[in-house]
């Protein structure tokens, strides 16, 4: 099973076991671990045959049904360094924001409606119930604002099967199982070029085991990031993506991205000694593993476009082929006599 090209059918999971949380509780499946399954952070070759059966029976289905066999999962390049570095946007698949209030994520999807527009994808937006002022942002980059999942669902029907579609919507209309039963209504008539991405206004969604159901690419917030003004502040280590299953990806991307979240994980684990000790108190070797992690952390940041006026710093986009090449380069050692604020809110070096 490990050496075939092997994925959860997310979608169909979507529509069959609404309350996923609940359910796999119910049957003793842990929801981080199907929450993991779906978006490949548990490849499914190396998953138990007992998780995969229970969740063939939770959806009622065979397991050849859950089980989707040599498909690529396809990426949208968002040119956003560290989303394409270790959590791309899987095309026509659905992305979780995972955030409280203040952490940005309005900024992101703005900053995603803005490029992937750019792209030629039409924006739709679903409006929540409610006044959030806050959205305003975001509504300059969207084409399309619908009120109801049977307004979305005309719209998108209309625009076809030929027009890919960034469609994002918050998670009230998750709660009320509306949004997969649009999914599967456009499903049934040949369209899934539509990339979702669902949103928590409230910032509840980060106190939940698996917020949104399944899903092809999780996008995790970090407080610690958004506090030190580290944008975009999206934690490079918790979020994940279907197309970072080994199958789907380029082994040399996966390869640096392995690395870069090994260092990273050591520099945090680093960080919480030196914001005690000071770093003269580390050896050599760890000190120098701190300066990278620094720099890579510090390089991961980005201006964004739609927030120029505001920083007064241009745009910038950084094709995964030059996040790879530079991100290696630290990795190596390249830019160890680099000033870390030199790294600090640029595109490429």
């Amino acid at each position: 099973m490990e050496s075939e090209n092997l994925r959860l059918n997310v979608s169909l999971l979507r529509r069959r076991v609404p309350n996923l949380t609940s359910a796999a509780k119910a049957v003793g499946l842990r929801p981080a671990t199907v929450s993991n399954l779906c978006t490949g952070k548990i490849s499914v070759g190396k998953s138990e045959v007992r998780t995969l059966v229970a969740l063939a029976d939770l959806a009622g289905c065979s397991l050849d049904e859950l089980i989707i066999r040599g498909e690529k999962i396809e990426m949208i390049e968002t040119k956003i360094k560290t989303l394409d570095l270790f959590a791309p946007l899987a095309k026509g698949g659905t992305v979780g924001l995972v955030a409280r209030k203040q952490m940005g994520q309005l900024v992101v999807l703005s900053e995603l409606f803005y490029r992937l527009k750019s792209q030629g994808l039409t924006t739709i937006l679903l409006m929540p119930e409610g006044e959030f002022p806050e959205l305003q942002d975001v509504l300059e980059n969207v084409e399309v604002k619908t009120y109801s999942i049977d307004e979305t669902y005309e719209k998108i029907a209309a625009l076809g099967v030929e027009k890919e579609i960034a469609f994002a919507a918050d998670k009230s209309h998750v709660v009320s199982g509306e949004i997969y039963e649009l999914q599967g209504r456009l499903q049934q008539i040949g369209i899934d070029t539509v990339t979702s991405f669902l949103l928590d206004l409230t910032g509840d969604v980060m106190d939940e085991d698996l917020p949104y159901g399944p899903l092809e690419t999780l996008w995790q917030f970090d407080a610690d990031l958004s506090a030190r003004q580290c944008y975009p502040a999206v934690d490079p280590i918790r979020s994940t993506s279907s197309v970072l299953e080994g199958a789907h990806m380029d082994q040399n991307h996966f390869f640096i991205q392995q690395r870069a979240q090994k260092l990273l994980r050591r520099y945090r684990e680093l960080r919480s000694l030196v914001n005690v000790n000071g770093e003269e108190k580390l050896p050599a070797a760890e000190l120098q593993t701190f300066k990278r992690g620094e720099r890579l952390e510090a390089y991961l940041t980005q201006p964004f476009y739609v927030a120029e006026e505001f920083t007064g710093q241009k745009g910038e986009a950084v094709t995964l082929h030059e996040t790879l090449k530079d991100v290696q380069a630290i990795l190596d050692g390249s830019y160890d006599k680099e000033d870390v604020d030199q790294l600090r809110f640029i595109g490429k070096i």
